[in-house]
């Protein structure tokens, strides 16, 4: 729509009659919420503009969700949100995360919320569609945004639309052989599973924002290349701000209804069942347990290795007294299954170990990474590794 807008108007409008003309369109596709007030609404607003005469077109590109419950307020709310838009492409094109803020002006978080945007252009060389991705969920304009593995920006609802879902939340700070034998083992479980189809299966591999913090921020560069790293092994990557896994499920839900799998090791489960991460529900931990487990969900469970050697799994895992019959209900009706098929050479790897080795100048900390990885971190230099070509000059 916005090519063919910009196409008519140069038709039109002639350069050689208006050389000093700048051109922008501005268009959407929005659909407000409907009778039954099921579906709230949902739509893309675009600009697709000049800064000078001479210069290429640059292109903005968001996707909103509507959260208001009357068709007339909608639209109000769109016309403000053009309104910011248009403003914001002209006068603070050289600042994109101001942009990004301008965009709610006279308008509040409750009336809608940005799920996904894309920048494009010359003006925009410089911009990293992933860390602005990452301001809409530090900004509070959305609860997660998804990007692929070529680095754009996608919208969850495309991606996530009826499929079976199999998630993997972690710090992936690096991701190691241990990340990706829980993927793989507990990918070839799930897609054997009743009522999972193959070809309908997306694997996400989660990031919440609670884990992207450092020292009480958020450290973009660390993001950065935990993304890059993602990327370069072909996965689809989450960024949320849903610290317990059943408002993950939630989300999940609204896009699905299939059966959905969640892999983890022994730790996060554990975790789970802690009743302090529920106080702020007046149910409590049932309440959360409802909302998690009332879907067609299941846990895969990658085992953990004690310091004697021992394995501990859902069989002999310890969580607290309280909870020892609500687990034992989940683990007896199948909602909680064991990663039997592991490499027991992974058991030993952990992130935090990788990292220690990186900062210290340590060898050895490539062999407990993915094939690929390793080289990457040290072309990039990432996660403050110096590069080969800088420890051969030096």
């Amino acid at each position: 729509m916005l090519n063919h807008e910009v196409g008519l108007m140069e038709e039109r409008i002639t350069r050689d009659n208006h050389p000093n003309k700048i051109f922008f369109s501005y268009a959407n596709t929005v659909a407000t919420i409907d009778f039954a007030k099921k579906y709230k609404g949902h739509g893309w607003v675009g600009i697709k503009y000049q800064v000078a005469p001479d210069q290429e077109y640059n292109d903005i590109v968001l996707h909103i969700r509507f959260k208001e419950t009357d068709a007339r307020l909608q639209q109000e709310t769109l016309g403000k949100l053009g309104t910011n838009l248009i403003y914001g492409a002209f006068y603070k094109y050289n600042q994109p995360r101001k942009l990004l803020r301008y965009l709610y002006d006279h308008l509040d978080k409750d009336q809608l919320e940005i799920d996904t945007i894309n920048f494009s252009g010359p003006v925009f060389k410089d911009v990293d569609n992933r860390l602005m991705s990452l301001q809409l969920v530090k900004n509070g304009m959305t609860d997660a945004v998804m990007f692929a593995p070529d680095g754009n920006n996608v919208l969850p609802a495309r991606v996530l639309y009826k499929k079976n879902i199999l998630a993997l939340r972690g710090s992936f700070r690096p991701v190691t052989k241990v990340n990706m034998d829980m993927f793989q083992k507990s990918y070839d479980m799930f897609i054997k599973e009743n009522k999972v189809d193959k070809d309908k299966t997306q694997v996400i591999f989660e990031i919440t924002l609670s884990n992207l913090r450092a020292e009480g921020k958020i450290d973009e560069q660390d993001f950065m290349d935990r993304a890059k790293l993602l990327c370069s092994l072909g996965q689809t990557v989450l960024i949320s701000n849903f610290q317990e896994y059943y408002k993950l499920v939630e989300y999940f839900s609204q896009y699905s209804r299939a059966r959905m799998g969640l892999a983890m090791g022994v730790n996060n489960l554990v975790d789970i069942f802690d009743e302090k991460y529920y106080r702020h529900l007046s149910g409590g931990i049932l309440e959360a347990f409802g909302k998690l487990f009332y879907k067609d969900l299941r846990v895969y469970l990658y085992p953990m290795q004690n310091d004697d050697g021992s394995l501990t799994n859902s069989e002999n895992l310890k969580v607290h007294p309280r909870m020892k019959e609500l687990y034992k209900f989940f683990k007896y009706n199948g909602k909680v299954v064991d990663i039997t098929d592991f490499d027991t050479s992974n058991l030993s790897v952990f992130s935090r170990t990788v990292l220690k080795m990186i900062a210290n100048g340590e060898n050895g900390w490539e062999e407990m990474l993915p094939e690929g990885v390793a080289k990457l971190i040290k072309e990039k230099s990432l996660f403050g590794c110096e590069s080969e070509e800088i420890l051969h000059k030096n």
